[in-house]
């Protein structure tokens, strides 16, 4: 997997901001596999929104070296299909989430997130599989 870039969803972040033990969360266990990262714009978004103003120093310093994909016209029709999609199955999700899918699915990148309930619902997404550190009970 070296060298493969894949997109990650705020969960991902935020869980290796909120780990005592950073070694531990699933962010790390990405980097380990050599995964390279990159990020939706809405990501970039529910991470400044989230963040308080003592915390703006750690996020920029994790988001500098990430890619930053933009929400666009394509991507935003592709939103506008994927939802009409799970709008007929009953099974929509929350919008942001649906802009980050989206996201994935037009720069064709694999995608991580601890919201596999939510984002299993979309078809045309490829979730990256890892050894999930959060499956092993551990203390923080």
């Amino acid at each position: 997997m070296e060298d493969k870039i894949i997109l990650v969803d705020t969960s991902i972040l935020i869980d290796f901001y909120r780990k005592t033990d950073k070694s531990k969360s699933a962010w790390i266990a990405l980097v380990r596999q050599g995964f390279e990262f990159a990020i939706s714009a809405i990501t970039k978004y529910e991470i400044y929104c989230g963040a308080t103003p003592a915390q703006l120093v750690f996020w920029e310093n994790v988001l500098q070296n990430m890619i930053v994909l933009s929400f666009d016209a394509a991507t935003a029709k592709t939103a506008v299909d994927i939802n009409n999609g799970l709008k007929r199955k009953r099974k929509q999700i929350d919008i942001a989430d649906l802009f980050i899918a989206s996201t994935a699915i037009i720069y064709q990148l694999p995608f991580a997130t601890l919201n596999k309930k939510h984002f299993d619902r979309i078809d045309e997404l490829k979730m990256v599989e890892w050894a999930n550190p959060q499956k092993h009970p551990t203390s923080d």
